[in-house]
């Protein structure tokens, strides 16, 4: 959400930002609405002078004279109650207009339709290290060759007794699966080993709700956005005795729990930053994605992630650098795994509503011959702030909106397809990556 005052005074750069991002929203309605909006508030205010200053003066007057001015506030209240009904209608608009105005991106961010307008940023793998995009015999030498016929991730977990996709479908649905063995071991060592990392860059950890209410889905922006995206509970728990129900929904990610856990609340400038990082089951009904990556589990309801979230001062620099920060622990992750992967610039047509500034992280997958997206990493300013109100008092007691950054440390299973494909043997066997033979308690894994 975005400060109204900011968005008077700069109209054309709201309604470039909308139409960059391709929001549907008429900002000269919203602009119409918040003009009969203060008109009204101002009316109101002076009709409640009006009966302030008569209540002050009736007891001094005459039986007569207080008749006539009592029939006089008569009219007052009735005036008061219409433009009352009219504000509530008019900002009931408002909000929903306010709800969708798209944050501003970042001048580095660049202008495309959708994930075509995505600019490589940088590559890296264990042979080249970190390669410039430009430098195209160098990017060529990053994703792994193999001098045999490859398998796919799900031939090789049927192979192993990895993975079952039948019986995951048989009992959860559509893009269920069931992870076996040595995959959970992994899966957990992966979790465990993220987890660690983030406490010793010190994050406070959290496992974070996965049952949601409204308020933090609209706060963090998936609401009304992602709306089609987010499972809803068809029997939410009584919250008080008159039996009345609220909507709850199972979280895509911890992002949104994390953010609500400092909502309403006002910070001290000392606090800053906030470091969190929270473990959860995620749900995604994956409706936006109709028929794309229908095979495996690189596109899947249900799964495990590792989030980190940063509060940090108003601050366009400071906010920036921890946008960099939190894209390098990514990476770490990556390199700590050996796996070959390259940093996008996201473009205004495939980056959020909220983002001012965009990465995304894609590892390696053979049997793609492509990188599949692992990361996200996500500079929001105080779009989500305004949403949630978290606030903080300066050092000269000025009240501001925080900025709020967030990106993947670790999302399983899809970071195993990279995994099991790019460590796969001539012979069918899987290599486990160093950093989790201590997890899975093997270096390879056999038949």
């Amino acid at each position: 959400m975005l400060d109204i005052k900011f968005i008077r005074e700069n109209p054309d750069k709201v309604k470039k930002a909308a139409q960059d991002k391709r929001v549907d929203i008429d900002i000269d309605q919203l602009l119409d609405l918040d003009q009969k909006r203060r008109s009204l508030m101002a009316e109101l205010e002076s009709l409640q002078a009006t009966k302030n200053k008569v209540s002050k003066e009736i007891p001094q007057l005459s039986a007569e004279d207080k008749k006539a001015r009592l029939l006089e506030m008569k009219e007052v209240d009735q005036k008061s109650d219409e433009l009352k009904v009219q504000l509530k209608s008019i900002d009931a608009d408002f909000g929903k207009l306010m709800a969708i105005v798209p944050n501003i991106p970042s001048p580095e961010t660049p202008v495309g339709p959708d994930s075509s307008g995505n600019i490589p940023w940088s590559y890296w793998s264990p042979k080249t290290g970190h390669v410039d995009p430009k430098d195209k015999d160098k990017v060529a030498q990053v994703p792994n060759k193999f001098d045999f016929e490859i398998k796919d991730h799900i031939a090789l977990g049927k192979a192993l007794d990895l993975i079952d996709t039948e019986a995951g479908t048989k009992t959860s649905g559509f893009r269920g699966y069931y992870l076996k063995n040595e995959a959970v071991l992994m899966q957990y060592g992966l979790i465990w080993h993220a987890l660690k990392k983030m406490q010793e860059k010190g994050f406070a950890l959290f496992t974070t709700p996965v049952l949601v209410r409204d308020f933090a889905l609209f706060g963090s922006g998936h609401f009304p956005f992602g709306k089609d995206e987010i499972y809803q509970i068809g029997n939410p728990g009584k919250l008080s005795e008159d039996n009345a129900k609220e909507n709850q929904y199972l979280a895509g990610t911890s992002e949104p729990s994390l953010l609500a856990y400092y909502s309403d609340r006002m910070l001290k400038e000392e606090d800053l930053p906030v470091k969190m990082c929270g473990v959860s089951s995620c749900f995604r009904s994956e409706i936006g994605s109709y028929g794309k990556d229908t095979k495996g589990v690189y596109r899947i309801h249900e799964f495990v992630k590792v989030e980190q979230v940063v509060l940090c001062k108003a601050d366009i620099i400071e906010s920036e650098k921890w946008l960099e920060g939190m894209r390098e622990i990514a990476e770490e992750m990556l390199q700590d795994l050996k796996l070959p992967y390259r940093v996008l610039n996201i473009c205004t047509g495939d980056m959020g509503a909220g983002k001012y500034k965009m990465y995304d992280i894609e590892t390696w997958m053979p049997s793609r011959n492509d990188f599949g997206e692992t990361h996200s990493d996500s500079n929001l300013t105080d779009w989500q702030a305004r949403r949630l109100n978290i606030r903080y008092k300066d050092h000269e007691g000025k009240n501001k909106f925080v900025y709020t950054l967030n990106n993947t440390v670790v999302a399983s299973p899809r970071i195993l397809i990279a995994i099991l494909e790019n460590y796969q043997q001539k012979d069918g066997s899987i290599i486990v990556p160093e950093i989790l033979r201590p997890y899975v308690g093997k270096d390879v894994i056999k038949k």
